[in-house]
């Protein structure tokens, strides 16, 4: 028997049998983008084992769980955390629109944690199923490449088996990075923080990524003193400009305080909970303080360099545009290669992969327009180039389109929060190159607009669209009024 796979760039039949090998493909790391090659794989016939390290809501080097830190400890019961806390805030809005709440309403964190937890449990089950449904092989342990074709993976008793594979596929992602400062063993990561056995009620966030926007909101939103500090002069950099402008604001608004331009040099323990010293000599208490300072590639324990695998000077696999590392038979996917560390890219990945080595249609991953999403609250969503990316690579004139408004919910509530939308456009071409929304459902509209800006929709075609009304997303078919122009060559100015 013969299948066609990817050797050397080019498709040829397998030459040696397949008894050479244990299987034909042995993935390292079961997240994701594991599970998604996994099985993509072995619908292409391929006979395919995967290792994973034992489950647990809190990760370490040796802690992991079928499903990923996704699934695990990251989008998924973030997201469950952030429905939890929209309900504060609605419920205060709820009295306007004719609903009677009490004055006192309690907030029972541990029941909260409790469904959260239910459901990753169930969902570790789904992704177990999954992978036996489809034929894979499972193995609870650390995996390590002890050569171009060869797995050890350490079983949970200590002992060592050995595997030999065709290809072998690391797809082990990243892990949370804790600063080096004075006290650092007295704060959390994101990990501990969807797991809290106690609600914090006064918080110290140091970051300004996602992770720092979204538990700041999910905190401040169940009722804890939240300060968010970070290093810029506005949160989530690499986003837009306007739209960070506008998060800011909107956490601001909540009652969150926010410390731009500030660091922490060191935490120490109180009776009264935690001091926090800034970098300006601020103190401050908290019960919590969270570090959302970044993530770094789980790469360190796999033996990389000994078997030839080159990683960059953070830990991340190097590897060519269809996914394969400095040696042949070694691939690598997800937030382990550190390319765009989505969910949604581990799994395009994964997928990629198992149609260029098992598939015989070698693809390359896609990055241009992956919509994303921030879980503040509200989110923020965006597609395609920032106004700033579209300014710095622009041929011609840039076109930018904003709305700014009161969401009719808030015309009743009172709340004084408003909804931005932004399309940036190319002059030439009069292609939406760029589309952002800070606001109630903003992920959920962006998902489509995402559509329109890989098909290649022009201004002139969401402008022909009729919208649905009384809606936000109409606003996106609505924009006709240029809000700025920037020419050429000529420098880039925002209101902000």
């Amino acid at each position: 028997m013969s299948r066609k796979m990817l050797i050397g760039g080019e498709l040829s039949h397998q030459a040696e049998a397949e008894e050479h090998y244990d299987f034909d493909l042995f993935v390292i790391g079961a997240g994701s983008g594991g599970v998604r090659a996994s099985r993509f794989s072995a619908s292409h016939g391929a006979k395919v084992g995967i290792c994973e390290l034992p489950f647990d809501p809190i990760s370490s080097e040796v802690i992991g769980g079928i499903g990923g830190t996704c699934v695990i400890r990251g989008c998924v019961p973030k997201k469950i955390l952030v429905y939890g806390a929209t309900f504060g805030p609605e419920l205060q809005d709820a009295r306007s629109f004719g609903w009677d709440v009490n004055e006192k309403v309690d907030f029972d964190w541990k029941k909260l944690l409790q469904k959260k937890t239910d459901e990753i449990v169930r969902l570790n089950g789904i992704y177990k199923r999954l992978l036996t449904n489809s034929g894979v092989k499972m193995y609870e342990g650390e995996g390590k490449i002890v050569g171009p074709h060869e797995v050890e993976v350490t079983q949970l008793d200590g002992t060592k088996v050995c595997y030999s594979a065709k290809h072998i596929l690391i797809a082990t992602g990243s892990r949370a990075v804790i600063p080096d400062i004075p006290g650092k063993e007295l704060g959390i990561t994101s990990d501990e923080a969807l797991s809290l056995e106690e609600f914090p009620k006064r918080v110290v966030v140091l970051g300004g990524g996602y992770i720092a926007v979204e538990f700041a909101s999910i905190w401040n939103g169940m009722g804890a003193k939240v300060d968010l500090c970070f290093r810029r002069e506005l949160p989530l950099r690499g986003f837009d400009d306007e739209m960070r402008a506008v998060v800011s604001r909107n956490l601001e608004g909540r009652g969150i305080t926010l410390h731009p331009t500030t660091n922490l040099t060191e935490l120490i323990k109180t009776e009264n909970g935690i001091k926090v010293i800034t970098d300006h000599g601020e103190e401050l208490l908290a019960d919590a303080v969270l570090f959302a300072t970044g993530r770094a590639p789980n790469s360190k324990r796999l033996n990389l360099k000994a078997v030839g695998v080159e990683v960059d000077k953070h830990g991340s696999v190097k590897v060519d545009n269809y996914s394969r590392t400095t040696v042949p038979s070694i691939w690598a996917v997800g937030d382990v290669t550190n390319r765009m560390n989505l969910t949604p890219v581990a799994l395009m990945e994964g997928s990629y992969f198992a149609n260029t080595v098992f598939g015989g249609e070698p693809t390359k991953p896609d990055y241009n327009y992956v919509p994303y999403a921030v879980f503040c609250i509200p989110p923020l969503s965006v597609v395609g180039l920032s106004e700033e990316e579209a300014v710095e690579k622009a041929k011609g004139d840039i076109l930018v389109y904003t709305s700014s408004f009161n969401p009719m919910k808030n015309t009743i509530s009172g709340r004084q929060e408003k909804t931005v939308m932004k399309l940036v456009v190319d002059g030439n071409t009069q292609k939406v190159i760029g589309a952002s929304m800070c606001g109630p459902d903003a992920p959920e509209i962006m998902q489509g607009i995402a559509v329109a800006l890989k098909c290649g929709a022009t201004k002139q075609q969401f402008d022909s669209t009729v919208g649905i009304h009384p809606s936000a997303a109409e606003e996106f078919v609505t924009m006709r009024t240029i809000s700025r122009k920037i020419e050429v060559g000529s420098k880039l100015k925002t209101n902000l």
